[in-house]
């Protein structure tokens, strides 16, 4: 992604002869996050960029904010490789194969989403890309917030929808979507709003972990920030109105998962 200008890892930038460079700022626990093996459970990323820099840089990137991110840096390599992925991001200028066929390839066997990337950016390069297969098209240079977003929006609209069910009962919890109230061995529990949809959240998805990048999406509709200590502070109350540590379960380095006294 040769003229890629993003704000992977919260870069530092400097203007150096008139184009724009980064300098990655990385602590060392971030860094190790950053290259850490993929998560249990987290959406998995194939990136398919032939620069090997911008390649580590997006992959660190997309790490941090909770994805299960890996890269090759050919199309021949994408076509061997992109099963088990849940979305591509596909950079259409490669060294051996034309992008454009890799994405016709890409969908010909499979409905995993693609999101095209080139800096190729006039209207008939966006009209092939969409026509080729691709989902959404982004042309160089981007933000990596945009990109952030633009997964999201396209990962909303792949997934199936359904029906939520209005009432969730675990042992003694059960949480009633219409009236928006929990009770806990027959006793209401006051909660706020966002307590109320995290924790139903959870319990929607009993024995899975949910991402913290999944709590920010779904109960604070933030794709972008870096989840903190919000998430953690909003876990704290729950446990605390639901009377034990136990009812909400953290994966370390992951994210949640409802449990039980």
């Amino acid at each position: 992604m040769n003229r890629q200008s993003t704000d992977v890892l919260e870069p530092r930038t400097a203007r150096r002869h008139g184009s724009l460079h980064q300098t990655p700022s990385i602590s060392g626990s971030s860094l190790a996050e950053a290259l850490a093996p993929p998560r249990q459970g987290a959406l998995r990323l194939l990136v398919v960029e032939n620069e090997a820099r911008a390649a580590d840089l997006l992959v660190q990137g997309l790490r941090r904010h909770g994805y299960a991110a890996e890269s090759v840096s050919t199309g021949a390599e994408a076509l061997r490789t992109y099963q088990g992925s849940d979305l591509v991001l596909l950079d259409v200028d490669l060294p051996d194969l034309d992008g454009l066929e890799v994405c016709r390839s890409l969908r010909a066997t499979s409905e995993m989403p693609i999101i095209a990337v080139t800096a190729r950016d006039s209207e008939l390069d966006r009209v092939l890309g969409l026509q080729a297969g691709a989902d959404d098209y982004m042309s160089k240079p981007y933000g990596f917030r945009e990109l952030l977003a633009r997964i999201e929006a396209v990962m909303r609209r792949v997934r199936p929808k359904q029906p939520a069910e209005q009432v969730l009962t675990h042992g003694p919890l059960r949480i009633d979507a219409r009236l928006r109230e929990i009770w806990l061995d027959g006793r209401s529990v006051g909660v706020t709003r966002k307590e109320f949809d995290l924790l139903y959240l959870l319990a929607a998805q009993p024995g899975k972990v949910v991402s913290r990048r999944q709590l920010m999406t779904q109960v604070w509709e933030d794709s972008w920030s870096r989840p903190g200590r919000t998430i953690d502070t909003h876990v704290s109350s729950l446990r605390s109105k639901l009377g034990s540590s136990t009812w909400i379960i953290t994966v370390r380095g992951v994210g949640f998962r409802l449990g039980h006294p």
